[in-house]
């Protein structure tokens, strides 16, 4: 080698007459002797039709689950392996896969070998996650804390069970220990923010902007209810992918390709009144770094902690949009294409957006934007699933609006 190191190799033809290498050792660490007679052995078993390169695999199935981890990022990252809709898995979810795999595999089981995995051992990392045993305490402000629960053991053990799946059908290891995991459930929150809930929502986050919260997360927020658009598509959101005349955003890249989405003049207005930071792409930029804001969880927190609203995440106000245009009358096929949930085909052709949806979009974000902004009736069809909220609020609410 360049180096200077030397090895003990082997050269033949396989019986497909295909020429193989097969390092037999390391010049210094095995004898002369000794890899001779090692290289007696292995060239007598291509005379009797065997690959001993081909043995190869069965070593590596040898390797550690860190060595496995290892294998699978730095081969997706370089676009060598294809998700579940045939495409290289996109950047957004590798740092998903590599944050569950540095905070809860490895500690737990980077160390065994891939073979000596079984599904109980793969059930008993969840269940140990789930129990926080992975679990530990972030520096103040840094955000790398890491918590346990059956939502956390139950995307740990997919990412485990996909990882180990690409490497078993690549044959990079032996047969997957995590195939046929039976992975906790968890309730999803899906239940919509009400009209009286909405208003003194956006009370709220008046009274906090003019506190001095921090105004990059209360604009996204306001997006996300506004939009409908999921948590990363508002804080990865560019400028150049907004299309103000054309009433769309077109996203370049998610889980089903690219997407173009209506959006709301309501909507749209927020965007614009985003302030610009000189060189960086994002409606919503890190205000350290080049990245784009990331901190819309805590300020979320702190909102919904003023407001005495319990269990509001993105998700929440996600269905809260699709809830408004429900009870404005539209159809589910509708409400799925607003959400990027539909064929690419139904909702857009030709690189343009469905003219209906957008009409549709402008009126769900108007009516939210008066919601927020406490010019809207009360629609006292839409009832609060949520019984422990502070009625005190709730009754200022109607007085202000004349007691309707």
């Amino acid at each position: 080698m360049p180096s200077g190191l030397k090895s003990f190799l082997i050269q033949y033809r396989n019986i497909e007459g295909r020429t193989r290498r097969l390092v037999l050792g390391r010049y210094g660490v095995l004898a002369s002797a000794s890899a001779r007679h090692l290289a007696r052995e292995k060239l007598a078993a291509v005379a009797r039709g065997e690959d001993p390169s081909a043995e190869r695999p069965a070593v590596r199935a040898r390797m550690s689950v860190s060595e496995a981890c290892d294998w699978y990022l730095k081969e997706a990252e370089a676009g060598r392996i294809l998700g579940r809709s045939h495409r290289p898995i996109r950047a957004s979810t590798l740092k998903m896969d590599r944050s569950r795999i540095e905070a809860h595999i490895k500690p737990l089981l980077g160390n065994r070998s891939v073979s000596s995995l079984s599904l109980r051992d793969v059930e008993a990392l969840q269940a140990d996650i789930a129990a926080g045993k992975s679990a530990r305490d972030g520096k103040a402000g840094r955000g790398d804390e890491t918590t346990g629960g059956a939502w956390v053991a139950s995307w740990t053990v997919g990412t485990l069970r996909s990882l180990l799946g690409h490497a078993a059908r690549l044959n990079i290891s032996g047969k997957n220990p995590a195939q046929g995991v039976r992975q906790f459930a968890f309730e999803r929150r899906r239940r919509p923010l009400s009209d009286n809930e909405l208003r003194h929502f956006g009370r709220v986050m008046r009274d906090l902007a003019a506190e001095g919260e921090h105004s990059t997360g209360l604009a996204a927020i306001r997006l996300m209810l506004l939009s409908g658009f999921g948590r990363m598509e508002v804080l990865a959101l560019k400028r150049s992918w907004v299309s103000p005349p054309d009433h769309c955003v077109r996203f370049p890249d998610t889980n089903s390709g690219a997407r173009i989405r209506a959006i709301g003049d309501a909507a749209l207005t927020c965007v614009d009144a985003a302030p610009e930071l000189v060189g960086s792409p994002f409606v919503f930029p890190a205000h350290r770094g080049n990245g784009h804001f990331v901190g819309v969880g805590r300020v979320l927190d702190r909102v919904c902690a003023k407001a005495n609203l319990k269990d509001v995440t993105p998700r929440v106000l996600r269905h809260t949009f699709a809830s408004v245009a429900r009870e404005l009358g539209f159809s589910g096929p509708t409400i799925a294409g607003l959400l990027g949930r539909s064929a690419q085909g139904v909702t857009q052709a030709h690189g343009h957006v469905d003219a209906a949806l957008v009409a549709t979009a402008d009126r769900v974000s108007a009516r939210l934007a008066d919601l927020l902004d406490n010019t809207a009736t009360i629609n006292t069809s839409r009832k609060s699933p949520q019984a422990d909220i502070t009625p005190v609020w709730l009754r200022e609410t109607t007085e202000e609006n004349g007691g309707d």
